[in-house]
């Protein structure tokens, strides 16, 4: 996918959920999936992994993921972010877009650990007490990071309605959420890439 093919916000706006999500797949493919050898976090070899930040932080990427995910979030939802950094640029995107869209979300971040200054704690940004929350990550591959923050996001008063993520690598972070009490979704799975449930870097 060239910038010259890029669509404007309004453009998105008037394709179907097919067509968007099209649309993601080929900038995801394009963009963020990679191949060769590459080392994983747990110290074995994979042949591909995907660098999501390469379409969430492009300006055409983050307009169509973010749109996209406005499509599948609850309409009670008032709220969303998750674990710095994979989260971050999903959520604050998301919620700029939802903002546009008439139905606005707060933002936040989840620090990796506690800030013992200013405000302290581990919640950077927009998150009330009684919050209906969607956490999002750009990929998920265990689902350990959304769900220390879904923990943060209880322990600050809010309710997690959903945890969503653009690329679900590893296959296994449903089953670790629903077990408790989290529904998850992903807009993609690896073989929806073309991939199989494993690999992956771990950003």
């Amino acid at each position: 996918m060239s910038e010259h093919s890029s669509a404007t916000l309004g453009e998105i706006q008037k394709m179907d959920d097919s067509a968007l999500l099209a649309r993601l797949r080929d900038h995801i493919i394009v963009h963020s999936v990679l191949t060769g050898k590459f080392v994983l976090k747990s110290g074995e070899e994979s042949s591909w992994f995907i660098d999501a930040k390469k379409t969430v932080c492009s300006a055409d990427g983050m307009l169509l993921v973010a749109d996209a995910i406005c499509r599948v979030i609850p309409e009670e939802a008032t709220a969303i972010g998750g674990l710095t950094m994979g989260a971050d640029p999903v959520a604050f995107s998301t919620a700029a877009i939802s903002a546009a869209l008439g139905r606005p979300l707060r933002s936040f971040s989840v620090r990796k650990e506690t800030k013992d200054h200013g405000g302290g704690g581990r919640i950077a940004g927009m998150l009330l007490p009684g919050d209906k929350v969607v956490i999002t990550e750009d990929t998920v591959t265990r689902g350990t990071s959304m769900l220390e923050a879904v923990t943060e996001v209880h322990d600050a008063g809010g309710k997690v309605i959903l945890a969503v993520a653009l690329v679900d690598r590893g296959g296994s972070a449903e089953r670790l959420l629903r077990a408790t009490g989290v529904k998850f979704k992903a807009l993609f799975s690896a073989p929806d890439l073309g991939l199989d449930y494993e690999g992956g870097l771990v950003f």
